[in-house]
């Protein structure tokens, strides 16, 4: 952009009508769920970067609520998996079937569309399916298509995967691949209300009520924002501090911290880097900003790296999680002052 930090006359609209979508999307949202404020802004965010996003919490959360609600304020096709351990990947993709054309009696494969076919998926309780039906996911998650039996079907866009799963010590749940989690921009960890908002929570719901929600935005309007993100400028110092903050996270670089070397066998991807930044620019907006700073990058870096650090056996022995690593990576990695 000509003028960095300031956004040209259209973008100056375009951000009106985000903000004033977002404002509607809370409001539409805040008549069924109560609290939560950090996982809603955190779930919006990805939809606003293009990204999937998974929300982590043992049940009864309204983690499943949550994406349905949002998905009936957008203005989106919506379609739910109830992941299972006898799921098969076609469940999921859709298949081949032969049919019989009633003019001329000639068969023939037609493809018959899985439910992966939609604007927002909710893929609930993705751990509950072994790895193989896990899989079925990754392609369209990163390449917008699905390939069966050698031919290759796009998706409708916008395309987000919204997945939901319980803590991997809860039984029956498989751990994901490392190269499906890396896919997701956040691992959104839901927990427990406070004592005052579980109240609220149990008054509402079990009284009688009606709750009728309006839809706010459309898929052309989440394109375009998807389009906007990517304009808003990010300074050299918070790009680099936000390569640092990765990097630093994994073990074996050059200055790796102790604790890293000690605690962790795989750090963040490149794609952690990416997300940061991509993340830190739709915060910005969502904060009226058109520039990002340090503090949007130090916000996100829970959601974004807790899923793609593996510790080690040492962590584990001496109950170290993820969590901790971040924390302590934050502390010690350099600020770059002209980044504040």
């Amino acid at each position: 952009m000509e003028n960095v930090g300031q956004p040209v006359m259209d973008d100056t609209a375009l951000v009106e009508k985000l903000s004033v979508g977002y404002r509607q999307i809370l409001k539409e949202l805040r008549k069924v769920i109560i609290a939560q404020d950090a996982v809603v802004e955190q779930a919006m965010i990805a939809l606003m970067v293009g990204a999937h996003s998974m929300i982590t919490g043992v049940p009864g959360l309204a983690k499943t609520l949550l994406i349905k609600t949002l998905s009936q304020v957008l203005d989106l096709k919506f379609k739910r998996i109830q992941f299972t351990p006898d799921l098969m990947p076609a469940d999921i993709t859709g298949t081949d079937i032969i049919q019989e054309d009633a003019t001329t009696g000639k068969r023939e494969l037609v493809f018959v569309k899985g439910p992966i076919f939609a604007n927002i998926l909710l893929a609930d309780e993705i751990n509950r399916t072994p790895p193989k039906t896990q899989a079925a996911l990754l392609e369209a998650m990163e390449e917008l298509q699905v390939t069966v039996q050698g031919v290759t079907y796009p998706m409708d866009r916008p395309f987000f995967v919204l997945a939901t799963q319980n803590p991997i010590e809860l039984e029956g749940t498989y751990p994901l691949p490392e190269a499906q989690l890396d896919r997701f921009m956040f691992n959104i960890i839901i927990g427990y209300l406070s004592g005052e908002e579980e109240l609220q929570v149990v008054n509402a719901t079990t009284a009688a009520r009606e709750v009728s929600l309006t839809r706010t935005v459309t898929g052309e309007d989440i394109l375009e924002f998807h389009k906007l993100v990517r304009r808003v400028p990010a300074p050299e110092s918070v790009c680099r501090y936000a390569v640092s903050l990765v990097r630093a996270s994994r073990p074996g670089q050059n200055g790796s911290y102790d604790f890293v070397q000690e605690w962790v066998n795989w750090g963040a991807s490149l794609r952690a880097s990416q997300y940061l930044i991509l993340g830190g620019k739709a915060r910005a907006l969502l904060n009226g900003r058109f520039n990002v700073s340090i503090e949007d990058i130090q916000a996100l870096a829970y959601p974004v790296m807790r899923h793609r650090i593996l510790t080690n056996f040492h962590a584990e022995s001496q109950k170290i999680t993820t969590e901790e690593i971040i924390k302590r990576l934050l502390e010690k990695v350099p600020v770059p002052k002209s980044g504040l």
